[in-house]
């Protein structure tokens, strides 16, 4: 399983809901907002929109402050233009990064995304030099309860390609772009304990971390992740069981 996506748990009990809520909702409103100005208003015939809406509902937020998100895309109310970008880079130990950006200011993100990769050990890269690494997959999880059979036929039947045990009981659904909703729709309308699907890049290989090297890796995904305008960090790491071990114990 990707060391990230178990950091993620780790960094969630480590941290109070409070900032963390805040930032989470800034990116989930500016992609509501980017996917109605992109795609228009009606999630049934916007495939981005629904995935957005679906994620803000995921983390709770208030229905009035989706719609609101939804129509200052739309232009029925004012809101700001964000201009969607795709940054590179290398961060400590070699991994590689690719960061999905939403900015009213590209040359305010840009210094401040290449000085957190500064201050974190790596740098930024060219355009083209890293993201070849990655392959554009769509993703969702299941959360524990169905067996794996019974997901895995729902599943590829519906165009999935491939499915992974999360380690918790649950599993990850991958899939190609074109056929994310279609496979989640398919779970959803079985009754199935489905998350909020979500395009990501997904490394073709990953880098094993160990030793100091994987707090700094870590750190420097916390402080991207942190910055407002970075929508989504992928990073092509993985961490061994006994690494991430101590790190949860240190939580």
């Amino acid at each position: 399983m990707s060391g990230h996506n178990r950091w993620s748990k780790i960094k969630r009990k480590k941290e109070g809901m409070g900032a963390t809520k805040g930032v989470l909702f800034t990116k989930l409103i500016r992609e509501v907002t980017v996917a109605a100005r992109n795609g228009g208003g009606d999630p049934d015939h916007n495939a981005r929109l629904r995935s957005a809406i679906l994620a803000a509902r995921e983390a709770n937020m208030p229905g009035d402050t989706i719609t609101r998100a939804v129509k200052k895309g739309t232009g029925e109310l004012e809101g700001i233009h964000y201009e969607e970008l795709v940054y590179e880079g290398y961060g400590p130990g070699g991994v590689a990064f690719v960061l999905e950006i939403l900015t009213d200011n590209k040359n305010r993100t840009a210094g401040d995304v290449r000085s957190l990769f500064t201050k974190g050990g790596g740098s930024m890269a060219t355009t083209g030099a890293v993201v070849f690494q990655f392959e554009r997959k769509g993703i969702m999880t299941v959360k524990k309860g169905p067996s794996e059979e019974q997901v895995m036929e729902l599943a590829l039947d519906a165009g999935a390609e491939d499915l992974v045990p999360d380690g918790e009981g649950g599993f990850e659904i991958r899939t190609d772009p074109a056929s994310m909703m279609q496979v989640h729709k398919a779970l959803e309308t079985a009754k199935v304990p489905v998350g909020a699907p979500k395009l990501v890049y997904l490394p073709k290989t990953t880098v094993t971390l160990t030793g100091e090297t994987v707090e700094k890796v870590l750190k420097l995904v916390e402080h991207l992740e942190d910055n407002d305008d970075v929508q989504h960090v992928h990073a092509n790491f993985e961490i061994p069981d006994e690494e991430l071990a101590a790190l949860e114990s240190r939580a």
